[in-house]
This record gives structure tokens, sequence and C-alpha cells, in this order.
């Protein structure tokens, strides 16, 4: 199970700490949802998930101002108990100082942020679903194409990095080279990244390691990118069969994501970014509605109808 720290989280959401005596280091939340204990204020302690994020807002704690004053410290004493990870108080609300005593005791932290609570809960939620996203690293290079992430993949010494460098020059952005981290975010999107060690550099043999951001600059690197379209770079061989129409789409599967995938013989004096390109568009049109394939086999199949 993955899992990532309170202090990182504080410091991406900018929240200001009520408790800053308890080491939020130590505190590791793993858990993507996040919960406003409405019904735990009120005595309903059944499927309490007390490993999520608790959230406070305006229709907690004016619920807790109209109960007796002993009332709210049993609940909020009772919840503590269940060790959760810490409580965030939304659109700025005042936290009491004999709440923040009790969380002292119990070592629970409590958190402030000025954003509306529906905000902020979304907020969490999308990059906790990022950090806490199942993981795995593959060998390739990841580029993004006129805005679709496309993966190289293939052995060693095929030319991956060398397409990569140029589309680079080509005007294209490069997230990642030899290692790509993927996190699956959603059924539906893979988003690459590349170590922290690695990041921004590219390996040529023969020349030895290259700072793409230094040498190109700023505007072509990018941090992440979704994964949209995969090309798989082999040897050619005369005696394998190559899709010539591209009328049935082939797919690879990273945790359990489906991306569609093509295989792309290697021979000297192919433009392997040219290449690249020219996938890249044609996917984006299939996405369009227009796929030139479908359009060629109808044209060709209506041509023999008429004869």
């Amino acid at each position: 199970m993955y899992s990532v720290s309170l202090t990182k989280l504080i410091e991406k959401m900018n929240l200001e700490n009520c408790t800053p005596d308890i080491d939020t280091d130590e505190v590791q939340i793993t858990q993507t949802d996040v919960n406003r204990p409405a019904l735990q204020l009120a005595g309903f302690f059944d499927y309490f998930d007390s490993n999520r994020i608790q959230v406070i807002g305006n229709v907690e704690l004016t619920y807790m101002k109209k109960m007796a004053p002993d009332h709210g410290a049993n609940m909020f004493r009772r919840i503590f108990e269940y060790r959760i990870p810490c409580i965030v108080f939304c659109r700025g609300l005042e936290v009491d100082e004999s709440l923040i005593a009790l969380a002292k005791e119990y070592g629970i932290p409590i958190l402030k942020t000025e954003r509306s609570t529906s905000s902020f809960m979304a907020e969490v939620i999308r990059w906790l679903n990022v950090e806490l996203a199942p993981r795995i690293s593959i060998h390739g290079v990841l580029v993004d194409v006129y805005g679709e992430g496309l993966l190289i993949m293939g052995e060693s010494g095929i030319g991956k990095s060398e397409a990569a460098l140029e589309l680079i020059k080509r005007g294209h952005r490069l997230v990642s080279d030899d290692v790509v981290e993927i996190k699956k975010v959603s059924d539906d999107t893979l988003i690459g990244t590349a170590p922290d060690i690695t990041r921004h550099f590219i390996e040529l043999r023969g020349i030895g390691i290259i700072d793409v951001k230094t040498l190109f600059g700023v505007e072509s690197v990018k941090d992440t990118q979704s994964i949209n379209l995969v090309i798989k770079l082999e040897e050619w061989n005369k005696s394998e069969e190559y899709d010539r129409l591209g009328l049935e789409e082939q797919y690879t599967e990273f945790l359990g994501n489906k991306v569609v995938c093509h295989s792309i013989p290697i021979r000297p004096g192919r433009n392997l970014a040219v290449i690249c390109e020219s996938a890249a568009v044609n996917y984006r049109q299939k996405k369009m509605g227009y796929n030139a394939a479908r359009e060629l086999y109808n044209r060709v199949t209506n041509n023999l109808m008429n004869k």
C-alpha cells in the first residue's frame, strides 16, 4: 500500500497547522477519500472510516455550537480515540483552544484552510488519487507530441533516445528518458513521469548524458504527461507480417489499462521522428472521429460495388 506524509499534504495545500508541536512527518495518509464527520459528531460511529482525512465545515461547526459544550468535547474525544490522520477546518473557521489542547493530548494534528469545504475536498481527493495511485516503472521514453503522450519502447540501443531528441528539436517536449514511472490514476488514465534523479536528462550512446532543459530551454521538457499511445520499435524482419492498413487497433496493457500500440519496424533511413509525429496526429484524428484507414476501405468497397 502506498502512502504520503501529512507534511507533504500541508505544503501542497498550503494548510495552516494549529498543532505545530505534533510531528506531521510521522503521519502517513493511505486513503484517497476524505470524510465529513457529521454523523460521528452526532454519536453514530458504525462504519466510521478512521483512516481518512476528517474535514470540518460550516455545517459540522454550527451543529457543535448548538450542542452542550461537553457534548462536543466528548464526540471529538471519541473521534481522536480512532487515531485519525488529522482534522482540517475549512473556510478559515476558528478552532477552539480546548479542542487544540485535546488534539495535542491525543497527538492528532489540526489544520486550517481558507478554501470552501467542497473545493478543498475535491482538490485533496484529486491530488491523493495521483499520489497514492498504483505504479510501475518501465524501460522506455515518454514524449509529449502535439499534446498526446507518446511512449516509445524497444530494446536497448534501437534508437528510442535518438528519436526523442529529434522530436525535441522539432518542438515537442521530453517527459522521461530510459525509465518511465507510470501511475494509474483512474480506469481510463495513466500518468507518466520521470524519476527525480534522471529528470530532464537523455543518454545518447557515443556522446553521453545530455541535459535537455539546459540545451533546449524549459519549453522542451515536461514533468508529467498522460500516456495515450505506445510506439514499439523493433528490428526489421522480412519474414514478419506488418500491419499495412491499421483497420484494427492493437493494444498493450499497463496496470490493467489498455493503450493503443503500434509496432514500427526499424530499417536504416527511416525517419523515426516523422513517423512518431504522424502516429500522434493520426491518433488525435481518430479521437475526433476520422479514421483514414476506414475511409480508404469504404472508398475501395464503394468503387468495387459500383463496377
